[in-house]
């Protein structure tokens, strides 16, 4: 069978592109849910056939659970977010580390483990998927913690939780990192779900930009990855055809 795909919401929200027809779009192409939609756009996304596959946990991803002085706020946050899920059978919920403030990236580890732990246990109990996200910190995130991925796996794998795992942002790490392929080859067991975007420029997925999506998709899939990729492109041309070019080069099997 086919990796599963689907889109983040956020990236196609804009004025000349109406809500139904891009769901009905995507549908039509093959894609299986969205993700990262409003809340209130959740009904109109399962009337048009397709799930919601990630929500965030908490927000902004600038105070995250690296920092205790934020903790009460997301363990409020995702007391919510938690029942949200399981409302709308949402498997995955996106965590964020949160802005370094000037804190040496072992003690935020240490901090991050400790929270995560906590709401790992909750996560269990709902049945629900955390995953840390990745974020550059070179152009788009200055400051974000996790932003390399032996830091996440460092994180998740001492909360040593099934519900605890990372989502490997292959733009945002090939602008970090590189070495992609060895990365996920390396790390695949800790990642729960994979986002996309052209590098550089965070655009289609095209022959413009560096990344060979479908030698990624199909080293993805040589793991047995069962999840989803998240198309997290923002289209500069014509956003229909640039989903049908990103899903082709990603339709690859698990």
């Amino acid at each position: 069978m086919a990796i599963p795909q689907s889109v983040s919401w956020w990236c196609f929200e804009r004025d000349d592109i109406d809500p139904v027809d891009l769901l009905r779009t995507c549908k039509a192409i093959g894609y299986a849910a969205m993700e990262l939609a409003p809340v209130e756009q959740f009904a109109l996304v399962r009337d048009q056939g397709l799930k919601i596959v990630a929500h965030q946990l908490h927000v902004p991803l600038k105070q995250g659970i690296s920092q205790p002085k934020y903790w009460e706020d997301i363990q409020q946050q995702a007391e919510e977010n938690f029942k949200l899920a399981q409302r709308w059978n949402i498997p995955n919920l996106i965590v964020f580390s949160g802005n370094r403030e000037g804190l040496p990236d072992e003690e935020g580890a240490e901090n991050a483990i400790k929270h995560l732990e906590v709401l790992a246990r909750d996560a269990e109990s709902a049945g629900i998927t955390l995953i840390l996200e990745l974020l550059n910190s070179k152009l788009n995130h200055p400051d974000y913690q996790c932003d390399r991925t032996d830091w996440a796996v460092q994180v998740v794998s001492a909360v040593n939780s099934p519900r605890a795992r990372v989502l490997y942002d292959i733009y945002h790490m090939q602008v970090m990192e590189g070495d992609v392929i060895q990365t996920i080859r390396d790390n695949h067991q800790w990642f729960a779900h994979y986002h996309t975007a052209g590098v550089p420029g965070r655009n289609e997925l095209d022959d413009s930009q560096e990344l060979n999506y479908g030698a990624i998709c199909r080293a993805i899939a040589e793991t047995g990855y069962s999840g989803y990729i998240g198309q997290e492109f923002v289209p500069t041309g014509d956003w229909k055809a640039s989903l049908r070019a990103a899903f082709d080069v990603c339709n690859v099997n698990a």
